[in-house]
């Protein structure tokens, strides 16, 4: 990786560097009083984040791949404009295996580390009405993403969905409960997308889960009394929750996915999806936010 006299001016010393990382993958290292992240070009693609003296809030596979084209498996990888597979496309779209420009670093009066990301024109968008998709992250005692989706076409209605495809470290899911979501009507996929309503107060994982949560913008926890902590996932411009860990058969069928690594993970996606996906007039645009925080138990 030649790093360019521009990515070199942005650097903000011992809070803000840039580096080569994975598979020789330009890397944004991120350090501030409070926390470390880290964010690849690749996708916009925040790999890290850590509360100083803390366990990782983030799980990344052992076995991702790094590699130009292809998606990196944990972190926060950006779902757009598509959830799921789509015939001759690559699943949950492409926003997640191009390169996005970096825009902007800047470093807020109480310390933050903000970073502006937009996404390149390319030939898959042009099959879309025209848009803009920027991305904001901002790192400090939480960490906050924002996807800002924007119709700039002449006069067509851009429909799309969205979804921040949060990967988080836990413990041992056997030791973990996710709860909000209480009386939330969630498509099945693990049943041929039976709709089904939520009935548990606090939901427990024990087999292949992949639930996709509809008409639910509040917040939504994970407790793990394995690491004695919560964390506390706050969105707004996000209708779904998604749900997501693939237990023992699914995950030996993925090559980028250890084999045992699902018992410390689960993923709590903040988008919408399905029947939340969105449709934006010409002119008019979306922010879906997601903020991210560790407490203790």
């Amino acid at each position: 990786m030649a790093t360019t006299q521009w990515q070199k001016a942005l650097e903000i010393p011992g809070r803000v560097l840039f580096s080569e990382g994975n598979g020789t993958l330009p890397r944004l290292e991120i350090n501030t009083a409070w926390s470390t992240a880290e964010i690849y070009l690749h996708g916009a693609h925040v790999t890290h984040f850590q509360r100083k003296g803390q366990p990782p809030v983030l799980f990344m596979s052992q076995l991702s791949r790094f590699t130009e084209g292809i998606p990196i498996r944990g972190g926060i990888p950006i779902i757009f404009p598509w959830f799921g597979p789509r015939e001759g496309e690559s699943a949950h779209g492409f926003a997640r295996i191009q390169t996005w420009d970096l825009r902007e670093v800047s470093q807020a009066s109480t310390g933050e580390v903000v970073l502006r990301f937009s996404l390149p024109d390319s030939p898959s968008a042009a099959l879309f009405p025209k848009f803009t998709a920027d991305y904001q992250v901002t790192v400090g005692k939480t960490l906050a993403a924002e996807l800002i989706i924007a119709n700039v076409s002449d006069g067509q209605d851009f429909t799309f969905e969205n979804c921040l495809h949060s990967y988080f470290h836990v413990g041992d899911i056997a030791a973990v409960s996710i709860t909000g979501l209480k009386g939330a009507d969630y498509l099945d996929k693990t049943e041929n997308f039976a709709r089904k309503t939520e009935r548990a107060e606090h939901i427990k994982i024990s087999q292949e889960t992949d639930r996709s949560y509809l008409d639910t913008a509040g917040p939504v926890e994970i407790h793990d009394s394995k690491l004695g902590r919560r964390i506390r996932i706050e969105k707004s411009g996000s209708l779904s929750t998604v749900v997501w860990n693939p237990w023992v058969e699914r995950a030996e069928q993925m090559p980028d996915f250890g084999g045992e690594e699902f018992h410390q993970m689960v993923c709590v996606e903040s988008g919408n999806v399905a029947d939340n996906r969105q449709t934006l007039p010409a002119g008019k645009s979306n922010t879906l936010k997601v903020e991210i925080g560790a407490l203790p138990l």
